[in-house]
């Protein structure tokens, strides 16, 4: 099986985690091995935990990385569940961690994985096909009210209620099963006038429905709270992320880990007793340069910031 993806920001993340030969580092979205093999090669002593809830990623990668095996552990789970992947393992504390969000090449790119707009499949879009929860699910049995509400929310998409109305009319007739038929549905629900230009009409509704059945937000500001409380000192957190709604919750979560304090504002001094545990090193996030542009265009959209630990 090939497992094609092109790691984005693959040097900016190499540099922004600052590897020891010595530490302990983990790659809480291993893919296809991209980012991992390059820390692989950059520790002696240290470790590397991988961690993917894709099966196929970890038989990739473990081909990918066949010759650091001895100093990998791969961990079948959700980067969400860091604290206690590491609890289990026994490790106390990180020397950095890295996170590349979102939908890979390769699940975008195997069809019958439903991730695709561009592909007719069964509407799947699990990221751990393991588990019962797909996209058929949602796009069947939650109600309009809610579809409106995700579609409009994760996948800020202004037609949002309109989408909900026509899946909720499609699906009354029969159950709506492949991506492309939920695909048509859209297409008749956005305006001919709004779908002339801009993104595909189905691309903003489709990571909506993505976002929800993999609950990837919630997850994301639990891994990165978890994760910043076991930095060690100096340790880094470098996230990858490729829509807004992404970037602004690691921006905000960042803060929160700087900043941490809950005193209402007219407070002369702290009170509440919580104390930073990391410092943000991207003010501005990370972009990618105009010749990675150039090779990957599924780059483009991507935002890289860095939280460093305080070892609290």
């Amino acid at each position: 099986m090939e497992f094609h993806h092109v790691s984005v920001l693959l040097q900016e993340c190499i540099d922004g985690l600052c590897i020891r030969p010595d530490g302990i580092y983990v790659d809480g979205t291993t893919g296809g091995g991209g980012h991992s093999l390059e820390i692989a090669k950059r520790i002696t002593t240290g470790r590397l935990i991988c961690i993917d809830q894709d099966l196929n990623a970890h038989a990739a990668a473990k081909e990918r990385l066949k010759d650091h095996l001895d100093k990998i552990t791969f961990v079948h789970d959700n980067f969400g569940n860091i604290g206690s992947i590491l609890d289990e393992l026994g490790i106390d504390r990180i020397d950095g961690m890295l996170m590349d969000i979102g939908v890979s090449s390769h699940q975008l790119d195997e069809a019958e994985r439903g991730f695709s707009y561009q592909q007719d499949a069964p509407l799947d879009m699990r990221m751990d096909a393991t588990k019962p929860f797909s996209a058929y699910d949602v796009v069947n049995t939650y109600s309009e009210a809610d579809l409106d509400r995700i579609i409009f929310t994760y996948g800020e998409e202004r037609w949002a209620k309109r989408i909900a109305q026509f899946i909720v009319a499609e699906r009354a007739n029969k159950s709506i099963e492949t991506t492309g038929e939920l695909v048509d549905v859209i297409k008749k629900a956005v305006p001919k006038g709004a779908r002339k230009d801009g993104p595909h009409p189905a691309k903003r509704t489709f990571q909506a429905i993505r976002i929800e059945v993999n609950g990837e937000l919630d997850v994301l500001e639990r891994a990165i709270d978890q994760a910043a409380h076991r930095l060690t000192e100096g340790g880094r957190l470098c996230i990858i992320t490729f829509h807004s709604l992404e970037d602004r919750i690691v921006k905000e979560a960042y803060r929160r880990q700087e900043n941490p304090c809950i005193c209402p504002p007219q407070f002369p001094v702290c009170v509440c007793g919580r104390k930073p545990v990391g410092k943000v090193i991207t003010r501005k996030p990370i972009v990618p340069s105009k010749e990675e542009l150039a090779e990957n265009h599924r780059s483009r959209s991507a935002k890289l910031r860095i939280l460093e630990g305080l070892g609290e």
